[in-house]
Parts: C-alpha cells; sequence; structure tokens
C-alpha cells in the first residue's frame, strides 16, 4: 500500500466516525453529579436493556424465597430511589439467592443484594448505605457511561479493522480486552457512589456514621477470604485507596443534627433472624470428588484431584492442568432426543461413534490458519438422558492431542451418575442465622462458648462486626450461625 493512499483510507475512515459520533453521542449535565457526561444510549434503551437483564439475573442467580425479607428490602430501596435525582425509572430491588457477600446494579433502577451480604449487616443504617451507593450508580449513568464507552472503543477498533487489513487478525482479541476493560465501574465511579450514597443515606434521616461500618466490614471479609480469592464486592467494585478515610471526613464535617438519624439495629436484625447463611446444600455439594444434589436426588463422581465448581446452572469439575473439563447441566429440550439433536447439530462437531448408552464420542473441525496449519480440535464424549421428570446434559472434553491422558478418567466419570437413596445426604439442611439478646455484658467469645455456633470464632466476629474480646453490652443482640452441618 502506498503512503498516499494509507492516509487517504485513514482520512475517510476519520470522516466516517466523525459522522457516526456526531450523529449518536450525547453530552449532558448528570442531575446527580452536576458533571458533564458523555452517553451513546436513551433513558428508555437503558431501561430496556435492564429490564432484560434483570429477568436473565432472576433466573440465573435466583431469587431468595422470603417474600417479607424481599418486601423489606424493596420499600427500602424504593423509598430511597423516590427521592433520588431519577426518580421516574422502574426502580426494583430484589434479595439474590446467592451466599457471596455482593450488590451490584443494572442501567434502569435494577438493584441486586445478596443474602450474604444482608447476613453481613448490622443495622438498617448499614443496609441503606449498601443500597444508596448502588443507587449512585444508576443515578450517575455509570454504567450507561461505561457501555458507551465500550461502544466508542469498538468503532474505532473497527474503524482501524478498516483502514489497516493487518489488524483484522486482532479483532477477536481486542473485543475480548474490551470485556474485560469495562466488566467494572472506575474507580472514579466508585468514589461518585460512596459520595451519592452518603447523600442518600443523610437524605433518608439515617446515621452516616454506619457507612464507615460496611467499607469496614468488607475489608474485614477481603481480608478472611486471603490471597488468590476474588470477594464477590470487589469482583464488582475496585476499592479507592482510603475509602473509609474519605467518608470519615466527610461524615465529620456534617452539622451535628445528621449524626442523630436512625440506625434501627434491633429492627434489622429482626428481619435477618433465621436467614439462610452460607452455601445451601440442598442445591448440591461437594464431599471430596462426590457431587450429591438432595433436591434432585442424584449423586456424581467426578474424576479425584479435579477442581470441582457447584454453580445454579450446572456442576463441573477441571482438571489440574485446566486442559479437560466434565460438565452436568439441565438441558433446554424436553426429551434427549431432542437435545442430542440441538448440540449435534451445531457447526463444526462430529458425532462419533456410541461410547455407552446415551453418550456418544464427538470433536470439533478446525479450520486451517494462514500458514495452512489446522490447531487441534476438541475431543470428547457427550451424553444426554432423562432424569426425575428433567433432561440432563453431561459432557467431557479435552484438547484433542490430549485425549489419551484423560479419556479414562473421563469416561469413568460419565458412568457414575446414580440415584442418591441415603438419608444422611438427601435430609442436609442450610445453616442460619439466629440472633440471641445478651442477658449481660460479655464479650464475643464468651457469647460463643454459651451459644456454640456451626463456624469458626473470626467468622462469627465479622458477621457480627465486632472483635473476639470486644465488651458488649447487656440487652445487645448479636448473630450466631446455626446448622448446616454435612454428612
Amino acid at each position: 500500500m502506498s503512503i498516499r493512499s494509507f492516509f487517504f483510507r485513514c482520512a475517510a475512515t476519520a470522516a466516517c466516525l466523525t459522522f457516526l459520533l456526531g450523529a449518536t453521542t450525547g453530552c449532558s449535565v448528570n442531575p446527580a453529579t452536576g458533571k458533564r457526561q458523555l452517553t451513546l444510549i436513551s433513558e428508555a434503551q437503558e431501561i430496556q436493556m435492564g429490564k432484560e437483564s434483570h429477568q436473565q439475573i432472576k433466573a440465573q442467580m435466583g431469587v431468595y424465597p422470603d417474600e417479607e425479607l424481599q418486601r423489606y428490602v424493596s420499600d427500602l430501596g424504593l423509598k430511597l430511589a423516590a427521592a433520588s435525582e431519577r426518580p421516574q425509572l422502574p426502580w426494583a430491588f430484589t434479595v439474590i439467592d446467592d451466599p457471596i457477600v455482593n450488590a451490584f446494579a443494572l442501567p434502569g433502577g435494577f438493584i441486586y443484594i445478596t443474602r450474604g451480604i444482608l447476613s453481613h449487616m448490622n443495622s438498617e443504617a448499614e443496609l441503606i448505605s449498601v443500597l444508596g451507593h448502588e443507587i449512585g450508580h444508576v443515578t450517575g449513568r455509570h454504567g450507561v457511561e461505561q457501555l458507551s464507552k465500550q461502544q466508542l472503543a469498538q468503532v474505532g477498533m473497527i474503524a482501524g479493522m478498516i483502514a489497516s487489513p493487518e489488524f483484522r487478525q486482532f479483532g477477536q482479541l481486542a473485543q475480548q480486552g474490551l470485556g474485560l476493560m469495562f466488566l467494572k465501574f472506575s474507580r472514579d465511579h466508585e468514589r461518585e457512589a460512596d459520595d451519592l450514597g452518603l447523600r442518600y443515606l443523610v437524605r433518608g434521616g439515617y446515621d452516616p456514621t454506619e457507612m464507615d461500618n460496611v467499607f469496614r466490614t468488607l475489608g474485614r471479609v477481603s481480608a478472611a477470604q486471603g490471597a488468590g480469592r476474588v470477594p464477590g464486592w470487589a469482583s464488582t467494585h475496585p476499592a479507592p485507596e482510603n475509602r473509609v478515610a474519605r467518608i470519615e471526613q466527610a461524615v465529620a464535617a456534617m452539622p451535628p443534627e445528621a449524626h442523630r438519624g436512625e440506625i434501627n439495629r434491633d429492627l434489622f436484625l429482626g428481619k435477618v433472624d433465621h436467614l439462610m447463611y452460607g452455601a445451601d446444600p440442598r442445591q448440591g455439594f461437594f464431599k471430596d470428588n462426590v457431587f450429591y444434589q438432595p433436591e434432585m436426588r442424584f449423586k456424581l463422581t467426578f474424576p479425584a484431584g479435579w477442581k470441582t465448581v457447584n454453580q445454579r446452572q450446572a456442576v463441573a469439575a477441571i482438571s489440574p492442568e485446566q486442559d479437560a473439563i466434565v460438565v452436568l447441566q439441565l438441558a433446554e429440550q424436553e426429551d434427549p432426543t431432542a437435545a442430542s439433536a440441538k448440540f449435534f447439530g451445531q457447526e463444526n462437531i462430529e458425532r462419533g461413534a456410541q461410547a455407552r448408552n446415551n453418550f456418544f464420542n464427538f470433536r470439533t473441525r478446525t479450520e486451517a490458519n494462514a500458514e495452512g496449519k489446522k490447531p487441534p480440535g476438541l475431543r470428547g464424549i457427550a451424553g444426554f438422558f432423562a432424569y426425575g421428570g428433567q433432561v440432563f446434559q453431561l459432557l467431557g472434553y479435552c484438547r484433542e492431542d490430549r485425549w489419551s491422558n484423560y479419556d479414562q478418567a473421563i469416561n469413568r466419570a460419565a458412568g457414575t451418575f446414580e440415584t442418591l437413596n441415603d438419608p444422611k445426604y438427601l435430609n442436609v439442611r442450610a445453616a442460619r442465622l439466629e440472633t440471641i439478646e445478651l442477658p449481660r455484658a460479655m464479650t464475643l467469645s464468651e457469647f460463643d462458648r454459651r451459644w456454640p455456633s456451626t463456624i469458626e470464632l473470626d467468622e462469627l466476629a465479622i458477621i457480627n462486626g465486632v472483635t473476639a474480646d470486644q465488651q458488649l453490652e447487656s440487652g445487645m443482640l448479636l448473630k450466631r450461625v446455626v446448622g448446616g452441618e454435612l454428612p
């Protein structure tokens, strides 16, 4: 390509980009932050996106089955949102049936809070702090701003691919990078959400000092989970430096009357009494490499030494080298034949010989690269069968050139699905919170000795927002955890 033609094509691309941006870009002052903000997405589009994702999140993550608790959280959230700068949005507040300590917001006013974070809160004001923070992400249009930036980046990337054919080979990689880049809110967004959350907290008549307690608890949760594990909150909320210090400074600058707001500790603890704590074994649990599912009454033995994962939509095991997987999940079709037909009807999947009843070998076809070489495809087995009125899909696969390393382990695991009849596994129950009123002053260590929990003392201290040796007042309500023991 000549230099002249290269610059001509770049100029044409730039003109096209200018037209696109001029036609779609909106820059307006956000009523919550008072700042000018780039948005390529209208409010109607924002709401529609939120509504569509709302149904998916409820289906995939599950709604906590406690109508009274759902109504309590929703009423608080709706009251707070009604006093925000965007009261016209179709606000919805949902408690998600997830033990992870997390809360998150979707564009359009859809707020989610897990039962895991509720179990770590100790007052209504703390709950309001979390809800206010998430409302701040919506009123600040942070999700929309991130999506707008992503759209601009993608337009720029596509334009670059038009201008430079050599760049096309990196298109898929760039798309994946963009997805990771815009996965979280920015630090500036987090600070804005903190500030807006504090504004809504005070506006709602609550004590602003309770917001400090939330961030301290989140910090303790992160520290307890340790290196190598990503806490739920940290996965969606990158923590700005000196977060607690910033809030403390803002609270200290408030007039004295602001510090006399509501806390409602006992009211809140009454609402979370009997709240499920930790993972729900009724949704399945592992003992070593055996997965037990009490609700569906089956068990499945995965290869020994593999890393196991239990999610609402699937249960799986991954090889130590992370190059092979066995995964069981529900199929969407009404019968095994239809499920098998859909799987093997996919492009580039070849069905092989029958491995066992309802299980078939398969491999994937791959295309030659620029050098004329075909990269290895996948090889494995796929089974489709009915059980308990539902249709299951079980897949085990790895790279084709490594199949000889894993074929025995995968085939052996595929043959272990069987009915679960043992009562000690069928009758497991989840752990739950229980509130106790202290009859006299004592430390948490004393409390734990008198009313033992099924969790360690350090964890008990975190969920109560105290330390083990802290002197606690007579009449104070404390949480303990009961039940949840596995066979």
